[in-house]
């Protein structure tokens, strides 16, 4: 998964800044045990808010706690960390702890320790229950999550009150708002970002409210299934055809310029994440929140679970490291930390503990929607090795399926012969 959910979960853009090296604590590495070398995406989108400030904090507390031992950080943005740490893997220099936005390809090939080798039992068991299976290759978790986010329905309650709109809780109600939005003048009454920047987020959100996704049953992906066909038939015919989702294609609408219209007030409807909903509120915008609308042609009161994304720490393999890693991770992962970092940036911590702390000091109703809806989220199958490169295929490919024109289960059924392909050769 890349949350930027999707590739990280941050909402931010990475700090230009940050393409060379930041150090927040020592300055070399060592094998002695004695300096941990420390590689994390950044989360912050300008010096003010950059991830250093709180890194910085970290490493000095537990280095304090810990005598003569040293913590070198080094930071890259969301769209390089997840290659520069493959490259220095390549190389032989496999930082001893990173937090990107995929572990399972390292998992596979024998280089990460499980959690059972370096967490206490408590601190493994505490992890929430749908991030630990995402985080887990057969019954061993090797992804630890980190923060995480869940996306509900946002819509801005000014629009929909002018429209006289209500607020959708099936696909057709989601359509009558959107008609009754663009009869108002909304320029995207439903944004839908399927372009190549996150479209596997959007499309997993909409594949889930059918009862489909990416996952097979017994494993592996599910890409060309009649709910998903099914899913994108219904997009296609009822918000596309009809003009209901804006002015820009669907397969060229990225998240990013879908959030910034929303921002500006110029949407109606799409879906987010907690970030998101703090900018707008900051804005004025008044946001209502809401679970996915599901299909009309499910059951009443069949629960479907949200779409969730997270971001994954991962511990290397390095003779005389074993200890000092479990330590920094026990450190990280105390709540105090945890809820201070997914607080900085709007997020969910990935914990049973620090995620009540959360929920116990939230005055937002909201906060706990997002919450509710991560404990029975499912997540990217981020434990599949090939996921990075079948991500890519759905990001590039998956908007072609709700073209005017287009046979979605033939794209679909595309896509589908390329994962194919991608998975006998990982």
């Amino acid at each position: 998964m890349r949350p930027r959910l999707f590739g990280a979960t941050a909402s931010v853009a990475a700090l230009a800044l940050l393409g060379s090296l930041v150090t927040a604590c020592g300055s070399s590495g060592s094998d002695d045990g004695t300096t941990l070398r420390f590689v994390a995406a950044e989360y912050g989108n300008s010096p003010a808010t950059s991830s250093k400030a709180y890194w910085d904090e970290l490493t000095a507390a537990f280095t304090a706690a810990h005598p003569g031992k040293k913590v070198e950080v080094t930071l890259y943005p969301w769209a390089d960390v997840d290659r520069e740490v493959t490259r220095l893997v390549k190389e032989g220099n496999a930082p001893d702890v990173a937090l990107m936005g995929a572990y399972s390809d390292f998992a596979a090939q024998g280089r990460l320790y499980a959690a059972s080798e370096l967490l206490s039992v408590r601190a493994e068991a505490n992890f929430l229950p749908p991030l630990a299976e995402a985080g887990s290759v057969g019954n061993t978790l090797y992804g630890l999550p980190f923060v995480a986010s869940s996306r509900l329905l946002f819509y801005n309650e000014k629009l929909f009150d002018k429209a006289g709109a209500k607020p959708p809780k099936t696909w057709s109600d989601l359509e009558d708002a959107a008609k009754a939005l663009k009869k108002e003048g909304v320029l995207y009454p439903y944004a839908l970002p399927l372009g190549p920047e996150e479209a596997h987020a959007e499309a997993l959100i909409w594949e889930l409210s059918n009862g489909g996704g990416y996952a097979g049953s017994s494993g592996g992906y599910s890409i060309a299934s009649e709910q998903n066909t099914q899913t994108f038939r219904w997009i296609r015919n009822h918000l596309v055809a009809p003009g209901l989702t804006g002015p820009v294609p669907p397969a060229e609408l990225n998240r990013q310029d879908a959030f910034a219209a929303f921002l500006r007030g110029d949407v109606g409807m799409l879906n987010g994440y907690p970030s998101l909903l703090h900018e707008a509120r900051a804005k004025g915008i008044k946001v209502g929140t809401l679970s996915m609308p599901v299909s009309d042609s499910l059951k009443d009161g069949q629960a479907l679970p949200s779409a969730g994304v997270a971001d994954w720490m991962m511990a290397f393999k390095r003779e005389g490291n074993r200890e000092l890693v479990g330590a920094f991770l026990e450190f990280v992962y105390e709540d105090k930390n945890l809820s201070e970092f997914a607080g900085r940036y709007h997020l969910l911590p990935s914990t049973v503990s620090a995620s009540q702390a959360s929920k116990d000091a939230a005055a937002d109703p909201s906060s706990e929607q997002f919450l509710n809806a991560l404990r029975g989220a499912e997540l990217y199958p981020v434990n599949e090795p090939s996921w990075l490169q079948v991500s890519n295929t759905i990001k590039r490919n998956i908007g072609k399926a709700v073209a005017p024109s287009a046979d979605p289960k033939a794209v679909l059924e595309d896509i589908s012969r390329e994962v194919q392909d991608i998975t006998k050769q990982t």
